[in-house]
C-alpha cells in the first residue's frame, strides 16, 4: 500500500505592498522636503530653496511617503512654453529630485520618475528637460538624452548657473 501526503496547493507569491506611495505634496510637507533636500544641497547637487519656497510651489512636488509617514524622497515638475526650436508649445523641467540616502537603490527615484512621467503625458506635455551636476543613469535609464540650454525652455534656461557645469538632458514625450 502507497500512502502519499497531502500538499497544499502552491499558492501564487503575494507582491509585497511598496515600502511607499507617490502623492502630492502639500504646503505643510514644506520643511520636510527642505530636510530631505539639505544633503543634495551641502553637496552641491541642489541648489538652496528657503521652506517658504518649497510651500508656495508644492502643487509642484511629486513625494515618495514611507509607511512610517516620512519622506523617502521628493521631485518637482514644472511646466513652461517651451522653445521655438521645439515648436512653441508646452514643456516639463524635472527639478529638485532627491532620494533620502538610506532609501536610495530600492526604486524610490525610479518610482518617482515614473510618476513624473505619467503626470507629464497626462498633461499632454512635449518634452521634459532636468539638469544634473550627476551622471544622470536613472534619467538615461528612462530615455532622456543630452541635449543643449538652447533646446529647453528659454525662461528655465536663463536660470541655470553656468558655474555648476550641469548637463542638460531631454525626454520627448
Amino acid at each position: 500500500m502507497i500512502t502519499a501526503t497531502p500538499r497544499p496547493a502552491p499558492q501564487e507569491h503575494a507582491r509585497p505592498a511598496p515600502p511607499h506611495a507617490v502623492r502630492t505634496a502639500r504646503q505643510e510637507d514644506a520643511p520636510a522636503l527642505a530636510e530631505l533636500s539639505r544633503p543634495f544641497v551641502r553637496s552641491g547637487a541642489l541648489r538652496e530653496r528657503p521652506v517658504e519656497l518649497y510651500a508656495a510651489h508644492a502643487a509642484d512636488f511629486l513625494v515618495a511617503e514611507a509607511a512610517d509617514g516620512t519622506l523617502a524622497g521628493c521631485v518637482g515638475l514644472r511646466t513652461h512654453r517651451a522653445a521655438p526650436a521645439q515648436g512653441g508649445g508646452r514643456a516639463g523641467v524635472v527639478y529638485n529630485f532627491c532620494v533620502a540616502g538610506d532609501r536610495q537603490g530600492s526604486g524610490v527615484g525610479a518610482a518617482l520618475l515614473r510618476a513624473v512621467l505619467a503626470t507629464a503625458h497626462a498633461e499632454r506635455l512635449g518634452a521634459l528637460f532636468t539638469a544634473t551636476t550627476g551622471g544622470g543613469g536613472l534619467f538615461l535609464r528612462y530615455g532622456f538624452a543630452p541635449t543643449t540650454a538652447r533646446l529647453a525652455p528659454p525662461s528655465w534656461a536663463a536660470s541655470l548657473d553656468p558655474r555648476r557645469n550641469a548637463r542638460i538632458l531631454t525626454k520627448c514625450l
